[in-house]
């Protein structure tokens, strides 16, 4: 190739990179079927190449700028009235199917995350009935940043609340955004950013958290890429090795005869009552590893062969369940709800097993009590409560611990909160507080920290928060525990009403004493909805 060839297509990559340097890119939360914030000038913002021209259309009318020498440009567009959909044109970028109405930010953690399929043993008749593409869901894809606050979050869709992508919604913005709706008729949109089990401090700025300098080191000492890479290689390494262990050495699994086969002999076995703690310990401490339970049950040859479902509550801390022999499911921690299909074919006439081996990763192994435990088969139902045959199988020290980076302050306030800094919203919806409980006592401060924190991000020094109390948890013997649960929720009520512009929303009457993800999310919804409406426009 001869020198002036080279040079000509040096400088034809010269000019595509500079090409695509140039190409004007919208933040990920710009898309079709987004939802602008009604009755309130909104802002449009980007990156594009130094000094670049950009046009945004809207409404028929134009709007100019041009991009810093950093690459970035805003327009600031007037006040819509509630409508669509629209289009939005930004250079030769086509936003289509927008609606303008009422967005709102939905954050926290698991409560707040709760997807919609989760709640269906409740509401399943409203869900499956109900449709309404004025109603638009945005989840913030999950992720965390300690190197300071990002410009953009990874790429995700705006969803219409159709049956095709409702039951991914968040249970509880779901139930909000359809009562909200039935009261105004004007679109609901729906930013989530949430993450379950963080604690409030991850969603705080290094600048509100200031005063609390143990949460800022804290932060420093997780901030090295490198050391968070170690970190999870040895974690996974931790876990591979107790895994195998665990079943390498698992009877029930390394024997000629599988203890979750249909014939296998468990006479020899000892008795226990599914819910006691006559099982799963040494008669002292709990014990970690695997843990096998078997019961026989009697299903009506009209039932042979049928598909069903079985239902196994929720069980400490994670199963692997078998019916006949036959692999049906498994759950690997705690809080979800057990429901498994029984393909067709795997039910017989008279005596059916049901086979669970149960691990533990160190506590009292249980399945946890007033759940659904049966086989559901045209809608007859075949209890599994009761005495189960009881046998140990390969017994652990307690189980590695798991790091979770996104549980560390600031991390995802950088990664999730600041780069939404430029939309407008008609208010916050907070649910949040059981990963505190146990620094309670800073708790009221750091919500007023944060109050403050996120007005500023989003220049909006009146933004209205809707903070919702913890629901009622524990068993009633708990005393200690609902004692501290208590003293939350008065933090709670005082974080709320000195942050000004903040509404406590009554739910300790919804919870569940057995379950840390109470199912009535649509009573709270309801109440948050009836306290936004008072502060949306005419």
């Amino acid at each position: 190739m001869n020198i002036r060839i080279k040079v000509l297509i040096i400088a034809f990559l010269m000019a595509a990179a500079s090409y695509a340097e140039a190409e004007v890119r919208l933040p990920a939360v710009f898309g079709d079927g987004m939802v602008l914030q009604r009755q309130r000038p909104v802002t449009v913002w980007g990156w594009a190449g130094p000094g670049e021209a950009v046009t945004v259309g809207w409404h028929g009318r134009t709007y100019s700028t041009f991009a810093t020498e950093e690459g970035r440009w805003s327009v600031e567009l007037p006040a819509s009235h509630p409508g669509g959909p629209y289009v939005m044109t930004v250079n030769d970028i086509e936003i289509y199917d927008i609606l303008v109405g009422d967005v709102f930010l939905c954050s926290g953690q698991s409560n707040m995350e709760l997807p919609v399929r989760r709640v269906t043993d409740m509401f399943e008749y409203e869900i499956d009935t109900y449709q309404n593409k004025s109603i638009r869901h945005y989840t913030v894809p999950k992720t965390f940043d300690f190197s300071g606050p990002q410009e953009d979050t990874p790429e995700a869709s705006w969803k219409a609340c159709t049956h095709e992508n409702v039951m991914e919604f968040s249970a509880l913005a779901y139930f909000f955004a359809k009562d909200l709706y039935e009261k105004t008729g004007v679109p609901v949109g729906i930013v989530n950013a949430s993450w379950g089990g963080t604690p409030i401090a991850a969603w705080m700025s290094e600048d509100a958290l200031k005063e609390y300098p143990e949460h800022l080191n804290e932060m420093h000492i997780y901030a090295d890429d490198g050391y968070r890479t170690r970190i999870k290689q040895l974690e996974g390494e931790n876990y591979h090795r107790w895994n195998s262990t665990m079943d390498g050495n698992d009877p029930g699994l390394t024997g000629e005869v599988k203890w979750y086969d249909a014939g296998y002999d468990d006479s020899a076995w000892q008795e226990a009552d599914m819910f006691s703690k006559d099982w799963g310990n040494d008669g002292l401490n709990p014990s970690g590893g695997s843990h096998w339970l078997r019961k026989d049950i009697e299903i009506p040859g009209k039932y042979a062969g049928k598909e069903a479902l079985i239902r196994l509550g929720c069980i400490v801390d994670a199963d692997s369940v078998y019916v006949n022999g036959h692999f049906v499911g498994n759950t690997t921690y705690q809080y979800p709800p057990r429901k498994y299909r029984i393909p067709s074919g795997v039910l017989r006439e008279g005596r059916n097993n049901v086979t669970v081996r149960v691990i533990s990763n160190g506590g009292q192994p249980s399945f946890v009590q007033e759940k659904p435990y049966m086989i559901i088969c045209e809608g007859r139902e075949f209890s599994l409560e009761g005495i189960w045959k009881y046998h140990q199988g390969s017994p652990m020290p307690d189980a590695p611990s798991m790091m979770f980076f996104c549980y560390k302050p600031v991390c995802l306030y950088n990664a999730m909160i600041a780069p939404l800094k430029g939309l407008t919203f008609s208010g916050v919806i907070w649910y949040q507080g059981e990963s505190d409980v146990d620094g309670r006592n800073v708790y009221a401060d750091l919500l007023k920290k944060m109050t403050a924190d996120w007005r500023r991000t989003f220049n909006d020094a009146e933004l209205p928060f809707y903070i919702v109390e913890l629901a009622d948890f524990l068993h009633k013997d708990d005393v200690k525990g609902r004692q501290a649960w208590a003293e939350m929720r008065e933090q709670q009520a005082i974080g709320a009403a000195e942050s000004g512009n903040a509404v406590l929303i009554r739910n300790s009457d919804l919870g569940e004493w057995n379950d840390i993800h109470p199912l009535d999310k649509k009573t709270l919804g309801k109440r948050i909805a009836k306290a936004a409406g008072k502060n949306l426009p005419e």
